[in-house]
């Protein structure tokens, strides 16, 4: 492994815990007329396009699925219901134990953080809230950037925010979204979180094959660290 100066991980399913849908995505259904599960069904053939802002806002989302749905909410449902769909995907996040240790500690040997997520709206207006925030130097989302992960943009785009270069940064993901070989392909070191619980994780195009790397749970990363890590370049912000 190169020498290190950044770690940039994965949100869903790596810094939090297994994703499932709760109830509160069947309510969010409801109030937009919808039967439950061909919503379930259109957020997952959708996901992409929503989750590279190509279906507009998160109004727009709700309007695009309601109407694949056969169903004509009001405004004023489409504003409960966008309520409801935040609440659903923040008790669907469920940070790790490990996480703000491991970001602790990492910030303690020097190192940048970032978060590299493909998501739709409602992960930037979370975030902010949880208690990780503090502790990363940047967040890049595909919502806002226009493309998912394995595009080497998004990937790039934190690298520019974090001011180092792609070869100085490990990258750790569950590896949806193919995101280990993305890194691996604009020359990051990345590792797979093979966390045990990640069995029935909710992921999309997943690095099923995955030949590199790989640790049991968030801990792993600062072994990881620790043989690549590099004195910090003085006059570096380090966040």
């Amino acid at each position: 492994m190169p020498a290190l100066s950044a770690v940039l991980f994965d949100f869903f399913g790596t810094l939090t815990r297994a994703v499932h849908r709760g109830p509160e995505h069947l309510e969010t259904a409801r109030i937009l007329g919808c039967d439950p599960q061909v919503m379930i069904t259109l957020l997952n053939v959708s996901y992409y396009r929503r989750a590279s802002g190509d279906l507009g806002s998160a109004e727009d989302n709700l309007r695009w699925i309601a109407a694949r749905a056969g169903a004509a909410p009001s405004d004023d449902a489409i504003r409960a219901a966008l309520d409801c769909r935040l609440r659903a995907v923040q008790h669907d996040t469920e940070l790790r134990d490990e996480a703000v240790p491991v970001l602790w500690a990492l910030k303690l040997r020097g190192l940048r953080t970032a978060v590299v997520s493909d998501c739709t709206h409602e992960l930037p207006a979370l975030l902010p809230r949880l208690p990780i925030a503090p502790l990363l130097d940047t967040a890049v989302f595909s919502v806002e950037e226009g493309v998912c992960k394995p595009d080497p943009s998004i990937y790039l785009a934190a690298c520019q925010r974090l001011g180092v270069p792609p070869e100085e940064c490990l990258y750790v993901g569950d590896g949806g979204s193919h995101e280990l070989t993305g890194a691996r392909g604009v020359g990051m070191t990345a590792v797979r979180l093979a966390a045990p619980d990640l069995v029935d994780h909710l992921v999309f195009a997943a690095d099923v094959d995955w030949p590199g790397r790989a640790v049991s749970g968030l801990t792993g990363v600062l072994d990881e660290v620790d043989h690549g890590q590099r004195t910090p370049v003085p006059g570096r912000m380090r966040g």
